[in-house]
């Protein structure tokens, strides 16, 4: 069913996209569209510490709001899968380099500064660890086999099965090289669904030829709301469309009917966050509602070098908008698959800012590699996990230095995370969920003197680095991996639910066939399919995605490294 104008509740990068394709295929005004949103970048923020949204700050500590940068993620991109996302950059100019689109830009910046991970697994006591070698055993690669081999239409033979229960006769899997790199690559988890590995497994499988090394991760040229989400804004703002930020959706309005099976919005009810005045908005009959029905960023909060990242016990913004819908209709998926069970979604990052390089300098020396787009996941070298095995306790990003547009030429800005926030550390003996910002330095100190070849250990140099430090921001983010949780395919949403007459839903919450989650390009997927359905566009001018997994000499590759 066509409509004439939109209503866009969240302004991440699904629905910015959606109201990219809604102006250039569907030939609308941008005065025909209209954001509701708290912020204007979703999950793909990046500031200086001063800009950074409000709620997210523990407001019963004196914080330290004014100085470093922060970043809640971070985006590792892929050109050969990434196709959507690549289609939508190339609409759009660059919000940095003058004569470029988005696209170009990033593609000038990948040029020059080309991902080859030389460290991407360190040990203490053994250093650099060569990932190359898998590290897989006969049991191990027969199910990774069936897995990677099974047909689409098999896949919900796979429901509500965890990674660990489709590994659990060879529990070998999980001390694998393989799994070290995958898991904090791409941010698994054991009780992860398998169905999503299977997706990452069909869409990425060029990828594990090569994943010690990376070099198919393509970088954007500063962090990813300069690079991808300012440039998206800065275009619809010129095209007249309406951003309104500080509204909060808190409930729906939908027609009644006899059947109580067809679902049209009518009307939105508000909050203002900055008045807390209620609103309610109409929704009449040409207007489509693109609703982002979840978020990995929803109830973070924000530490500093001095205190940790408290809890919010919030469900979820989106998420609790999401379930008031599942109230009304059946097949709207259940939210509380990816928002009700913390302990397998939650995540601490945590964004440092230094005045020079000395830190910067010491990683490049250890890991024997110049800064730019590495990811380095350190291994631990005593027991940690329920089975007495070893597991990753942290993983750091040192990107191409500035990320920032506002970085000054001596400062230096790494990003790190803690997939595990319950573990405690080696070297400060406190969850990393209760760390404080200096005290993660401290313990990324100790995780890099464990691995340092010498003969000046970093150590040595610990009072010198914590002197330069200007900010470490902790994050906590409870749902950071909740759209991997292990759900059923009808868990989530379809984009266009049947029986729906102008409500969409998009982001990384819905179910597309084929896509993998936790990426930009299913989050654009869905905003161009909800754009081109209300739109009246032919689907068959989506944007064609690659088919890697039916490529005999991939499958050939990949079954080659398999036993290296």
């Amino acid at each position: 069913m066509t409509k004439s104008k939109a209503i866009m509740i969240g302004a991440g990068l699904a629905n910015l996209a959606g109201a990219v394709y809604l102006i250039q295929e569907g030939h609308w005004r941008g005065d025909q569209i209209t954001f509701y949103s708290i912020d204007d970048h979703g999950s793909n923020d990046g500031s200086p510490v001063s800009d950074a949204a409000g709620e997210y700050w523990n407001e019963n500590h004196p914080l330290n709001k004014t100085q470093g940068f922060v970043a809640r993620g971070g985006r590792m991109l892929n050109y050969r899968t990434y196709v959507d996302l690549m289609d939508l950059l190339s609409r759009i100019p660059s919000a940095t380099e003058s004569g470029m689109t988005a696209a170009e830009d990033t593609h000038d910046f990948d040029a020059k500064h080309p991902t080859f991970d030389k460290a991407r697994l360190l040990q203490g006591g053994k250093g650099i660890i060569d990932g190359g070698k898998l590290g897989l055993d006969n049991k191990d690669r027969m199910l990774l086999s069936k897995l990677v081999l099974m047909p689409d239409s098999k896949e919900e033979s796979l429901d509500n099965i965890s990674i660990a229960d489709y590994f659990k006769s060879s529990p070998h899997f999980f001390q694998s090289h393989f799994w070290y790199m995958w898991e904090t690559t791409f941010a698994f988890r054991t009780q992860s669904s398998v169905q999503e590995l299977r997706r990452y497994m069909h869409q990425m499988i060029y990828e594990f030829t090569q994943i010690e090394h990376l070099v198919g991760v393509n970088r954007t040229r500063y962090n990813q709301y300069e690079s991808i989400m300012l440039p998206l804004i800065n275009y619809l703002k010129k095209q007249g469309v309406k951003i309104v930020l500080n509204r909060r959706v808190t409930d729906w309005e939908f027609k009644n009917t006899p059947m109580q099976d067809e679902i049209t919005v009518t009307g939105l009810k508000m909050t203002n966050t900055e008045t807390n005045e209620e609103e309610t908005i109409n929704v009449d009959d040409q207007t489509a509602v693109f609703f982002t029905n979840g978020s990995i960023t929803d109830s973070s909060t924000l530490g500093d070098l001095n205190t940790p990242a408290t809890e919010n016990p919030d469900y979820g913004v989106a998420a609790s908008l999401w379930k008031k819908a599942t109230e009304h209709f059946y097949n709207l998926g259940n939210p509380d698959k990816f928002f009700n069970d913390r302990s397998a979604s939650e995540w601490v990052s945590f964004t440092l800012t230094t005045k020079n390089h000395i830190l910067l300098n010491e990683i490049a020396r250890i890991t024997t590699q110049v800064p730019g787009n590495a990811l380095n996941s350190f291994l631990s070298t005593s027991p940690i996990t329920p089975l007495g095995q070893e597991d990753i306790n942290m993983s750091i990003v040192v990107h191409h230095q500035p990320h920032f547009t506002e970085q000054k030429a001596n400062e230096s800005v790494i990003w790190g995370y803690f997939l595990y926030p319950r573990r405690t550390g080696e070297f400060v003996n406190k969850q990393y969920i209760k760390m404080t910002g200096k005290e993660m330095v401290q313990e990324l100190i100790g995780q890099l003197s464990k691995v340092d070849p010498g003969p000046v250990n970093i150590k040595e140099k610990e009072a010198e680095i914590m002197d330069s430090v200007i900010n470490n921001i902790p994050v906590y983010m409870p749902y950071a991996s909740a759209l991997f949780n292990n759900r059923a395919k009808t868990d989530r949403p379809e984009v266009i639910p049947a029986h729906s007459t102008n409500l969409a839903f998009t982001g990384e919450f819905v179910e597309q066939p084929y896509q993998m989650v936790f990426t930009e390009q299913s989050a654009v997927r869905s905003g161009e399919i909800a754009a081109f359905h209300f739109a009246g566009v032919p689907m068959d001018k989506l944007v064609k995605n690659p088919r890697f997994d039916k490529d005999p000499k991939v499958l050939a590759r990949a079954t080659k490294k398999m036993f290296s």
